[in-house]
């Protein structure tokens, strides 16, 4: 009796104290979260309740990758079930007695099964981790000691369970085949010691249970805790939506991010959601092409800086005990070799390069203030900053709802807004868009001219009425800077104009009122202005009574749907192939002319991720007689970026491989004789890529609209003569 009474003090008193210091740690962390900017919720309880359901118990982000989904799988579930076995140990250690569980056999049956599977799980783990060696995992002690724990813990689990049946004198059971069995290698032990071995396995059991809580909220395993909030409360805007600023706010002192604490809450609690799983940064444009930029690191620096300020801001240390966790220095990237000059990978796509270089330069300096790190520069380089093309399939990627774009284009609008730095071809592109409504500085009066120049010969009777020629209009068709001024997208500008023409479709262009969409200032950091763009794009708008807008540009319309109604626009908002699509099945175009190609689709990043336009595009290329569609192995939510957003399409690349030489490389896989898109910006680079690759003779590059129109109206002498050319 005594026995127990100091094995309960004990147990209290050790317990007690890990309990303590568990809480505080998360206290600690909770209020550098709270230095943040508050950021008010919207209540869509139903909805959020909903996603939480589907993303926490039913893994569906983690699934996408199925092995190392169905890994998880089974140890997110096998801990919930092993809870109630941890508590029932514990009970027996304290009492002497198990608790009351109906069909407790049963019960101890599949605590076992379940020891297995984990156990099994955890080994195909650290099988993927330095067996497989998949570069988006960490390798080392440190992302190696969950691996450690697990193992140790499930083991001393049927440790204890076997030596309390020897202990109890229970005999083998089928019910109890793992305990069962190790119990009878240690039958021939005297009672004292199977006592002492019980006492002292459940010790070790209790002790590392209580090790491991005390170290989640230390590590990156904090993300039992904070990813199912993180998903709760994840915000419910259209997807990769950007905030918007009030450049009026009279008592702002700066505008973007600038230092840790200018994020707002929300996005400082991604920084300890993450898993450090690397699923972002294996699907990442830059990263696999050799740029600097890993989404992964980038949330893994900003959470240690974080924590680091946030421990010298609040005075409240986020190690416990010190002496085991705490840390001797501040993180900061090394100012030197950070270089990725030339591509080094191998394949298609390779993240090695970019994970190599983040490890060596992301390290520990002495001597340091965390209050005198710099955010930008010293923790988060331009080059990252500006290497994004906000494709965002990070964000789909990610098993935790973190966000990674909008962190970015915050770092860029303060870097635009208040240091004045940004890429010299991209300040040029801002300046001409300010200056003449258009990236390339062509004279605003000229923005119709396409109007003559896309029929000289009038061989097509195009009818291209303005809002001022046709003000009872139905759809205003706003064309965008790519489609009035390019060459190459004034294809595909006609294209959609002969089929709305030919499908009597009610429309009408600005003409020379139109202005560019801010899409590339707004992506580029450039907020005033774009705001200035888009609140005279509405006064437009609104002069002209516009209900309902197409066009044939993902950017402008994913920026008019999306983020144009914060500003007052309303309006609907649709893209060419969703009214393609409408039209075919309506019966107002006819695809009559066989195009016969083997016809890979790319998916753009604007149209996809951020609004869930994947089956309109194939249904219009299936809708075509000849068409044989293929698809890459990466499309649809996984579709690689053709390298343009975020305003990279007027900024050159540097270092590693193109991007969109890279996703070319993709489509040529499957060995198609024409690549098809939705977007004048990713037609532009994969053009530019079916160049590099020498492949542009045999394989054609062709907007959606461009191949319908072949097929309603067959090859015009003119469309004869570019095939001709090409």
């Amino acid at each position: 009796m005594l026995l127990q009474w100091i094995n309960a003090l004990l147990f209290v008193g050790i317990t007690g104290w890990a309990v303590y210091m568990f809480a505080a740690v998360v206290y600690r962390r909770y209020l550098y979260i709270r230095l943040g900017k508050p950021v008010r919720l919207t209540r869509e309880l139903k909805a959020r309740l909903s996603q939480f359901a589907i993303q926490v118990f039913g893994q569906s982000k983690l699934l996408k990758d199925r092995r190392s989904g169905v890994m998880h799988f089974i140890v997110f579930y096998g801990f919930i079930i092993l809870q109630f076995g941890a508590l029932d140990i514990i009970w027996k250690g304290l009492s002497g007695h198990a608790l009351p569980i109906p069909g407790y056999e049963a019960f101890i049956l599949m605590q076992e099964i379940t020891v297995v599977l984990i156990l099994a799980a955890i080994g195909y783990a650290a099988y993927r981790r330095y067996g497989e060696k998949l570069k988006r995992l960490k390798r080392g002690w440190k992302p190696s000691i969950v691996v450690y724990f697990i193992t140790s813990l499930m083991v001393s689990v049927l440790l204890t369970m076997a030596f309390e049946r020897l202990h109890e004198g229970h005999p083998w059971s089928a019910l109890a085949p793992v305990s069962s069995s190790i119990a009878a290698g240690f039958a021939w032990m005297p009672e004292a010691a199977v006592a002492a071995a019980y006492y002292g396995f459940w010790w070790v059991h209790l002790l590392i249970l209580l090790s491991f809580l005390v170290y989640v909220p230390q590590s990156k395993h904090f993300h039992l805790i904070t990813a199912p909030v993180n998903i709760l409360v994840r915000r419910t805007d259209p997807p990769g939506k950007l905030s918007k600023l009030d450049l009026e706010d009279e008592e702002a002192e700066s505008f973007g991010t600038g230092t840790i604490e200018d994020f707002t809450q929300k996005q400082l609690l991604d920084l300890y959601a993450c898993v450090e799983c690397g699923r972002c940064t294996s699907v990442c444009p830059a990263s696999s092409t050799g740029k600097l930029l890993s989404p992964m690191h980038m949330i893994v620096k900003l959470r240690d800086h974080l924590t680091e300020k946030g421990a010298a801001l609040t005075s409240k240390s986020p190690w416990m005990p010190q002496a085991i966790f705490g840390s001797p220095g501040v993180h900061r990237m090394a100012a030197t070799d950070l270089a990725l000059v030339g591509w080094k990978g191998q394949g298609m796509t390779d993240i090695g390069p970019t994970m190599a270089v983040q490890q060596r330069a992301w390290h520990q300096v002495e001597g340091v203030s965390p209050r005198d790190v710099q955010l930008i520069g010293e923790v988060m380089t331009e080059e990252e900053i500006w290497a994004c093309t906000t494709c965002r399939n990070c964000e789909d990627q990610c098993p935790v709802a973190n966000e990674h774009v909008d962190k970015i284009v915050d770092l860029r609008r303060h870097l635009v807004l208040m240091e004045g730095s940004v890429p010299q071809e991209g300040q040029r592109a801002m300046q001409n868009i300010e200056r003449q409504g258009n990236p390339w500085g062509i004279s605003r009066s000229e923005r119709s001219k396409w109007v003559q120049e896309i029929d000289p010969e009038g061989t097509m009777d195009l009818s291209i009425p303005t809002v001022k020629d046709n003000p009872d209009f139905e759809v205003l068709f706003f064309v965008g800077s790519m489609g009035s001024y390019d060459n190459r997208s004034r294809k595909i500008t006609r294209a959609f104009v002969r089929l709305m023409n030919e499908a009597n479709v009610n429309f009408a262009i600005l003409g020379n009122e139109e202005k560019n969409s801010g899409d590339t200032p707004r992506r580029l950091g450039n907020e005033f202005l774009f705001q200035q763009l888009c609140h005279e794009n509405i006064e437009i708008f609104r002069k002209y009574n516009v209900t309902k807008i197409v066009t044939a540009c993902p950017h402008t319309f994913n920026i008019f749907k999306n983020e144009y109604p914060d500003f007052g626009l309303e309006a609907e908002v649709i893209h060419h192939t969703e009214l393609l699509d409408q039209l075919l099945k309506e019966g107002r175009l006819v695809p009559t002319h066989p195009v016969r190609e083997k016809i890979t689709y790319h998916d753009s990043c604007y149209l996809g991720r951020y609004n869930d336009v994947y089956d309109q595009p194939r249904n219009v290329l299936r809708a075509i007689p000849g068409v044989e569609l293929l698809e890459m192995a990466r499309s649809r939510e996984n579709g690689m970026c053709c390298g343009a957003g975020g305003g990279r399409m007027w900024m050159e690349e540097d270092e590693g491989k193109r991007v969109n030489l890279a996703r070319t490389e993709q489509a040529l896989a499957v060995s198609p004789t024409m690549i098809s898109s939705a977007c004048p910006y990713c037609l532009t680079m994969l053009e530019d890529g079916t160049k590099l690759k020498e492949v542009e003779e045999h394989v054609r590059t062709r907007d959606i609209a461009e191949i319908l129109e072949e097929s309603v109206f067959g090859l015009s002498q003119t469309q004869e003569q570019e095939v001709v050319v090409q």
